[in-house]
């Protein structure tokens, strides 16, 4: 949730943010309420409280032939504490729920609207062209022996798929490279679990407008991860943490779930938009000072990969519509898919300043505080560094005319040393 200190000291600020989102201004007041009504419950339960633990000293020390008539007013008294502290709960309740439609503030220079109004911070390299008809990342995993769809339907449904042969090699590789290069820049590697708690999936903000993306195990109470952000959120929940040393960082290497809904009949085909896949996320813990260099660092790290692996693409701000609940500013890149015309989302990067932190109760405490000192709320952002998806552009833009595809150098030390993959008989 948003700062209670920001939303009461600067409604507006606030406001503001949601109209860049597109949402209501009047979520920020029924929030400001709903905060009054919560603090107004708890003032009259603990004046309540209060009254009943000083006429119990009364009682305690009354004469005997009174103590029938206080006894029966400590009873009566009882009873409206218990009223009260049911109230506090529900204006707790009711503060939680309106809060909740109160979503990260944005960063100053985010631009507003929805899905089409990004700004293009940049562009690298050349898209891909070609002297002949190229095939798309489909028809070639099928000539590779890569990409099996059709087997993938037949055992799970719609949007699902095997990768096969040099498919799942290249996958392994590919990861295998990210993970490498996460570890060079000072990340933790992490093999998180894929299915968390209610309090955590909504700690990080996924049950909310995209709640009907995520699966749900019902009989367990757990669901299924859409990205390992979720589970390394949640690692560091309910603790005081120490960022001394500077910004807590890890790598997570995770299969992901997506129920895709609301997205039939769109990237239909191949694996560009399906239900299970994997990934490997960065995620950081660092002061809220530190955030935004953060941010910038993390682009970096994608960037470079892009860069070595050779992909044209551009980094784009995402407007204020578009960002998730949590994302207080978020950067994709897309790269360049040959046979769409167009630029396809790889990676995104989240700056989440400290919404989701308040949620979990994540705290560290700023230096020159000692000891009992006071803490602050940490901030968290995150970042895909690689994903099944790149498959996409990487056998789209390194195929010859032959069908083959040109193995990226960086990734073949990860699959013996092969330079092409070749079409199988």
């Amino acid at each position: 949730m948003i700062d209670l200190a920001l939303l009461r000291d600067n409604p507006d600020l606030v406001k503001s943010s949601q109209r860049a989102r597109g949402l209501s201004p009047e979520t920020v007041d029924a929030a400001l309420d709903a905060d009054r009504a919560r603090r107004a419950a708890i003032t009259a339960f603990e004046e309540l409280r209060a009254e009943q633990n000083a006429h119990g000293k009364r009682v305690a020390q009354a004469p005997k032939d009174e103590k029938a008539a206080l006894v029966a007013q400590a009873k009566e008294l009882s009873d409206r504490v218990k009223q009260a502290q049911l109230a506090v709960t529900a204006a707790e309740d009711a503060a939680g729920q309106a809060l909740a439609l109160v979503e990260n503030v944005v960063i100053d220079g985010v631009p507003a609207g929805g899905e089409d109004d990004f700004v293009t911070l940049r562009t690298h390299g050349e898209p891909a062209s070609f002297d002949f008809e190229p095939l798309d990342h489909l028809a070639l995993g099928e000539r590779l022996g890569a990409i099996d769809m059709e087997r993938g339907t037949k055992v799970s449904g719609s949007r699902f798929y095997f990768l096969t042969g040099i498919g799942a090699r290249l996958e392994y590789a590919l990861m295998s490279f990210a993970l490498q290069r996460a570890v060079e820049a000072g990340f933790v590697p992490m093999i998180p679990p894929t299915l968390v708690r209610p309090e955590v999936m909504r700690g990080t903000g996924f049950l909310g407008s995209h709640a009907d993306e995520v699966y749900r195990l019902e009989a367990d109470d757990l669901y299924l991860v859409g990205t390992s952000e979720v589970p390394l959120a949640g690692y560091h929940m309910d603790e005081i943490i120490d960022l001394a040393a500077g910004a807590k960082r890890y790598a997570g290497w995770s299969t992901c779930y997506r129920r895709e809904a609301g997205s039939y009949g769109k990237d239909t085909r191949g694996i560009i938009r399906v239900h299970q896949f994997n990934k490997l996320e960065m995620f950081v813990y660092a002061s809220p000072d530190d955030a935004e260099a953060e941010h910038v660092r993390l682009v970096e790290l994608q960037e470079r990969m892009m860069q070595d692996l050779g992909l044209a693409y551009r980094v784009i701000d995402v407007a204020a519509g578009d960002l998730g609940s949590s994302a207080a500013r978020k950067y994709d890149i897309e790269a360049w898919v040959p046979t769409q015309g167009a630029y396809r989302e790889l990676t995104s990067t989240s700056n989440c300043t400290t919404y989701q932190a308040r949620r979990l109760d994540i705290r560290h405490r700023p230096s020159g505080e000692k000891g009992g000192g006071r803490t602050q709320h940490v901030a968290t952002l995150n970042g895909t560094l690689a994903t099944t998806r790149w498959l996409v552009a990487l056998l789209e833009t390194h195929q010859r005319a032959d069908g083959s595809v040109v193995i990226p150098e960086p990734l073949r030390p990860y699959l013996g040393g092969i330079e092409v993959a070749e079409p199988i008989a």
